[in-house]
């Protein structure tokens, strides 16, 4: 699957591939993967009490506070996401150890789950799915990300809160297409918030707002 062209197509971009490599045989490879997860993620959030029918404000007071309502629970739903970015990590596992040599192979290349093609299809459409959303963003708010990482985008906002620039209809529903709060895989949730001046100090410095926004580095802690 080529997600990333097919997009660039539609956004009137003429691709003209030179050269591809492709499978004749397809099926829905990671399907009951992502179908187990995502249930016990939906799951454990329910019981730490952020349920799919919370309104916007409901959600983002229960996000806060469901790390300490069990510690126990916490540490499942840590195990859920780390298994979620592990996994697709593991389908382009790359050489290890000190006893590596360059051009020599590695374990991983024997294990028929060594499949870099599908993690890039996965990457790929996650990619794809996000642009769409900052697209739809800046249709219906003007505003445009100022950074974005893997499944991060940091927004300017008039104030602390995601509804403070979420776009919503007159009787305040979340509008099709821009980012929408919950608490499925697909939807958004609070990554952090910080002042003007600390993203505008680390762009200036050459960082990325998106990777530190939590307060720490989001790809040295696996994010």
């Amino acid at each position: 699957q080529t997600h990333t062209v097919a997009y660039a197509q539609e956004l009137g971009h003429n691709v003209q591939p030179l050269e591809g490599y492709l499978r004749r045989e397809s099926g829905a490879y990671l399907d009951p993967w992502h179908d187990r997860l995502k249930n016990a993620y939906v799951d454990t959030l329910a019981d730490l009490g952020v349920t799919k029918d919370l309104t916007d404000r409901e959600f983002l007071l229960a996000m806060e506070i469901h790390q300490q309502t069990d510690p126990g629970l916490a540490a499942v739903l840590a195990a859920v996401k780390a298994t979620v970015k592990g996994g697709v990590g593991k389908l382009r596992e790359r050489p290890q150890g000190r006893r590596y040599r360059e051009g020599e192979r590695w374990p991983a290349l024997e294990r028929p789950t060594w499949r870099p093609d599908i993690r890039a299809a996965v990457i790929s459409k996650t990619r794809v799915n996000m642009h769409r959303k900052m697209l739809r963003m800046a249709e219906f708010t003007g505003r445009y990300p100022l950074a974005v990482l893997s499944d991060c985008v940091v927004y300017p906002s008039p104030g602390p809160s995601p509804l403070d620039f979420l776009p919503h209809s007159t009787s305040g529903k979340p509008l099709p297409g821009a980012f929408r709060l919950g608490a499925t895989p697909g939807l958004a949730k609070l990554e952090g918030v910080q002042e003007m001046s600390w993203a505008v100090d680390l762009i200036e410095h050459g960082l990325n707002p998106a990777r530190h926004i939590k307060g720490g580095d989001a790809v040295a802690e696996g994010e």
